[in-house]
């Protein structure tokens, strides 16, 4: 029997790990400028910085969760993290656009191997009924990562550099790889077959899926290359995927071993959790960019500064998500959920009235505290909602899927408030004498104060996309059942094999 008698130690370890990647999603937007000037490129070439990144974190991930379940959480989250530590590395020395570019894929596969294992640890060390104040850590620390990431870049790029906001992984990522080597147990393996045709079918289809989502504003919706389209290679990613689910149907009915167990999806609440959590990843990745394109091109505030308006909704969440946690335990999580997402949509709905070019800036603030209260009860009820009824035999693949559809959501939130914003901006502000919309080509703060209202009207009506959106996931929060009474586990970890056998 595998016990851990400290499980928390275990879990900070991880989540230092877990932070610093997560903040690698939003880290690098504020220094995009510098990095252009720095490497003498142009904005289309250093869009590809984030864009490899994110393509690379999110198109494993089914699979490397899975691959914990197979080696072990442990094993595979200490290889990430010297692949990520090491690319992180490389991306401060490179010398040109395609280095950096290169190097950011390989950070990118780096993380998709550590993100699903903090998720799959914390289902195998702690019980299901001790598990909330954990999952409201790793809530915590998610939310917290992701407001915080360009405060931090701000600060780093204005006073050391761009490159310093990927040398300062190297010591967070030593540090981490310490702890967890001393901390994390090995938890026991599972003898997994490894579905190959599932992983290629997998792989392809989410590649051709998120790079069509992801790059298609860059192509205007249309040719990529001679006769690939970006809508060509949406519906083929679709195609693909599904079958691949179909592929999965099969291999389970014929007693293999899938690389998606679909039995996952029996789960009532794990299937709404996972349509709430790509409603989270939409929504926190869709509006921060009209609110900080407001911030610096209408009120000419810079990127630090804009980064600040954030700080209420960073320090609320952080200290709200653990107390939450510790509460979700005794009470069903879907009325922390619901009311976290209905705090969230309102809150956009709010800023979305106040982005006008007179607003007194200190009255975002407001927005952005009841974004916090929003965060604090989103990410740790959301998740073990989510998660609690899976067997620990099949936490990595859980957790990969969990982490899947959020980074999915994300994408989706990335390219729809883009489109939505150009067709915003070309709605509301005047033609120029070629007839594009004023300003096209980008903005760099120094928009005529002639074009600050229809601007910033544009920027108000593109908030309410992920506003709307986010109330979609409070709806299907509201129908979680209510977990499932917790047996077999006698002590902070069971033995995996009797958890499964109990479970099943």
């Amino acid at each position: 029997m595998e016990n851990v008698t400290k499980p928390w130690p275990a879990l900070w370890s991880l989540v230092v790990g877990f932070f610093m990647i997560l903040i690698d999603t939003t880290i690098v937007s504020v220094a995009n400028p510098r990095i252009m000037q720095g490497l003498h490129t142009d904005i289309n070439a250093v869009i590809w910085v984030t864009s490899a990144y994110l393509l690379a974190y999110a198109v494993p991930l089914l699979i490397t969760g899975r691959l914990g379940d197979r080696f072990g959480p442990k094993n595979l989250y200490l290889i990430g993290l010297v692949v990520f530590t090491l690319a992180s590395l490389w991306c401060g020395l490179s010398s040109d656009i395609g280095m950096l570019i290169s190097a950011r894929v390989v950070q990118g596969i780096g993380a998709a191997m550590m993100t699903p294992q903090t998720m799959a640890v914390i289902t195998r060390i702690f019980p299901p009924d001790r598990r909330g104040a954990a999952m409201g850590l790793w809530g915590a620390t998610a939310g917290m990562a992701i407001l915080v990431g360009p405060i931090l870049g701000g600060v780093l790029v204005d006073g050391l550099g761009w490159e310093w906001i990927f040398f300062v992984n190297v010591p967070i990522g030593i540090v981490a790889f310490v702890l967890v080597t001393r901390l994390v147990p090995k938890l026991t393996t599972h003898s997994h077959k490894f579905d190959v045709p599932g992983v290629l079918l997998s792989a392809a289809g989410m590649f051709l899926l998120v790079f069509g989502i992801q790059e298609g504003q860059s192509y205007k919706w249309g040719t990529v290359t001679g006769p690939i389209t970006v809508w060509g290679l949406i519906i083929t990613g679709i195609v693909v995927l599904a079958l691949f689910v179909l592929w999965q149907w099969v291999l389970e009915r014929r007693g293999g071993e899938p690389l998606l167990p679909l039995g996952l999806f029996k789960d009532r609440n794990f299937s709404l959790g996972n349509t709430t959590i790509m409603a989270v990843g939409f929504t926190i990745t869709a509006f921060p960019l009209p609110t900080i394109f407001y911030y610096q091109v209408v009120r000419g505030l810079s990127p630090t500064q804009s980064a600040l308006l954030m700080i209420p909704m960073a320090v609320i969440s952080g200290a709200l998500a653990p107390f939450v946690g510790k509460l979700i335990d005794r009470i069903n999580p879907r009325w922390f959920a619901a009311f976290g997402l209905v705090c969230l949509s309102g809150a956009l709905f709010w800023t979305s009235g106040l982005l006008k070019p007179d607003t007194p800036i200190w009255m975002f603030l407001l927005p952005s505290a009841l974004q916090g209260v929003a965060n604090g009860f989103i990410w740790g009820p959301v998740s073990n909602a989510t998660t609690r009824n899976l067997p620990p035999r099949q936490a990595g693949a859980g957790s990969g899927v969990f982490n899947t559809t959020r980074q999915i959501g994300a994408v989706l939130g990335s390219a729809a408030i883009a489109a939505l914003i150009q067709s915003r901006l070309a709605a509301e502000l005047p033609a120029a004498p070629g007839g594009a919309p004023a300003g096209e080509g980008g903005f760099t703060g120094n928009l005529p104060e002639f074009l600050h209202a229809g601007f910033s009207t544009a920027m108000s009506q593109s908030v309410l996309l992920p506003a709307f959106a986010i109330l979609i996931g409070a709806a299907v929060a509201l129908f979680f059942g209510k977990p499932k009474a917790v047996q077999g586990w006698s002590s902070p970890v069971a033995a995996p094999e009797t958890v499964s056998q109990t479970e099943n």
